[in-house]
């Protein structure tokens, strides 16, 4: 699979913490699989929270369950192409930028919303993901 990744000029890079956060475009050539990954909690392979109360640990465990869940489809974190992420306090987020750079290192394309509530009120974080293999 060709994959290309653009930041036109025109656009603002949006940078925290010295950290690009993501592409404004990733084209993918001769992908012969999509894999989307429904959204990612911090909770373990027994429903429990992760973290409760602690946005890092929340961000590393849905990073380690997006790892799994592509894993299990023959995928890598390096495969993904697009993240929508959902959170509780954008502020606590973009803390954490060092966290999810671990997770996201090929600089996918992103949408990251602020939300009320998540699925239970102890999530803080949510991420779904779309990979091209």
């Amino acid at each position: 699979m060709k994959r290309s990744n653009y930041q036109p000029k025109a656009l603002y890079e949006r940078v925290v913490s010295g950290h690009s956060l993501y592409y404004h475009v990733v084209a993918v050539e001769e992908a012969k699989r999509f894999i989307f990954v429904a959204g990612q909690l911090a909770r373990d392979k027994d429903s429990n929270c992760v973290g409760k109360g602690d946005m890092r640990a929340q961000i590393r465990q849905v990073g380690e369950n997006i790892k799994a869940a592509l894993a299990a489809a023959g995928a890598t974190l390096d495969d993904i192409v697009k993240t929508n992420t959902y959170v509780t306090d954008i502020d606590e987020f973009f803390k954490h930028v060092d966290v999810r750079m671990e997770y996201f290192k090929a600089m996918p394309t992103s949408t990251t919303l602020e939300v009320r509530r998540l699925s239970h009120p102890d999530f803080m974080v949510e991420v779904e993901v779309l990979a091209a293999v």
